[in-house]
């Protein structure tokens, strides 16, 4: 059975295909906001991805946001509960003032700069097939 990469909505197709091609599938993953696939917190042990993909502002949700919707720690929460990776793709410039915007991120969750993701998913990720 090939692993599957849940990915928030403006994640870079270029990407996305590169995954697909390397023998990885891929499925839309919301935030909440913006209805694109299976809710995070329909997420759980049975339908986990093997690994997310976003972008800080699909996680950081602004102060006074809905309470409807998830926070940043409750998406956090769902990463460390269920061992999901979660790369955040932001420049290497930016990660201390992106770093500075989340209290406690787990070691699940990291900043990975955009020349870098397809190599980092695939170190994560592993055989394709296993």
């Amino acid at each position: 059975m090939r692993k599957d990469i849940g990915y928030f909505e403006g994640t870079d197709s270029t990407l996305l295909t590169a995954l697909v091609c390397e023998g990885y599938d891929t499925i839309p993953v919301s935030n909440g906001y913006d209805n694109h696939g299976r809710h995070i917190q329909l997420i759980n042990q049975e339908n986990k991805p093997d690994l997310l993909i976003g972008y800080v502002h699909k996680v950081f949700a602004p102060d006074g946001g809905d309470p409807n919707y998830p926070t940043y720690q409750e998406i956090f929460y769902t990463c460390r509960t269920f061992q999901v990776p979660l790369l955040l793709e932001v420049p290497t410039a930016l990660q201390d003032k992106a770093d500075a915007l989340f209290e406690d991120r787990p070691d699940v969750v990291q900043f990975v700069d955009p020349e870098d993701m397809l190599k980092r998913a695939l170190e994560i990720l592993g055989d394709p097939e296993k």
